[in-house]
């Protein structure tokens, strides 16, 4: 039974992987920030890690609340919700933290909190914080994609058309998932190639609160937003553009999501 969930969970995410638009970050994006998170886990964090789910890697699970969508029972109907937040563009940081808090039902910023508190539950059965993690895992993700802290008007960048190398595509499918492409580099391989921070550049990508991650990827939407209107031509000199922002934003949701696996598993 194992093996054919595991077989089902590869063939749904193959059909999803033809909608990028309805994935943040994609496939990659969200392993690579998976993997990244693997290799700064402490000794005792992959311990437990393991207790928990076995020896399959983080990365295996990044995409699982993707792959649900797909779901016909309608048991995961109400997890659509919880992937992004929408807010007006250029608030300040006062301004954002007050509009982040006061949004009403379950959204990206409420239930990161919900899962970090449902996976420290060790009293909840397993299968439930198995379930805490995997969302916890992808929602980490997705706070990082930009455009997932975006603007209810346009759908976090889904109705701003632009074209990508000349093919027809949206604001959101090409943060979701063209720019990372068009590096040609497999999960792994980008994980490593980005990877390279020290010990006290981990620490200052580590420190803040929720908070202020969500407002660094507001500041980053804003920009997005202003550098690219409906219609934009996208190509080289945009990957140009925004490739050092995209990088660090897939590895600070890597070495956040390690930070918050190490407070709750170490």
């Amino acid at each position: 039974m194992k093996r054919i969930f595991i077989y089902l969970i590869l063939a749904t995410g193959l059909m999803i992987g033809t909608n990028s638009a309805a994935m943040a970050w994609g496939l990659t994006g969200h392993r690579i920030i998976a993997e990244i998170a693997q290799r700064h886990l402490s000794k005792k964090a992959r311990k437990n890690l393991e207790k928990l789910i076995g020896k399959a890697p983080l990365a295996f699970w990044a995409n699982w609340p993707d792959y649900i969508k797909s779901d016909t029972t309608d048991k995961w109907t109400q997890t659509g919700n919880w992937h992004y937040v929408d807010l007006p563009g250029h608030l300040d940081k006062e301004e954002f933290t007050h509009d982040l808090e006061a949004l009403q039902g379950k959204n990206l910023y409420t239930q990161i909190q919900q899962m970090e508190s449902l996976l420290k539950n060790k009293e909840l059965p397993l299968e439930q914080r198995q379930i805490a993690l995997r969302f916890l895992i992808h929602f980490i993700g997705d706070l990082h994609q930009p455009l997932h802290v975006g603007r209810d008007e346009d759908a976090g960048g889904n109705k701003i058309k632009v074209t990508w190398f000349g093919k027809p595509s949206n604001l959101h499918t090409v943060w979701d998932s063209e720019l990372i492409d068009y590096q040609k580099w497999s999960y792994t391989e980008y994980a490593t190639n980005i990877d390279t921070v020290n010990k006290d550049e981990i620490m200052q990508i580590q420190a803040g609160s929720l908070e202020d991650w969500f407002y660094q990827s507001h500041e980053l939407s804003d920009v997005i937003y202003d550098k690219t209107p409906d219609g934009s031509r996208l190509s080289y000199s945009y990957n140009y553009l925004f490739f050092d922002r995209l990088n660090a934003q897939l590895l600070d949701g890597g070495l956040r999501l390690a930070r918050i696996l190490n407070q709750i598993l170490d």
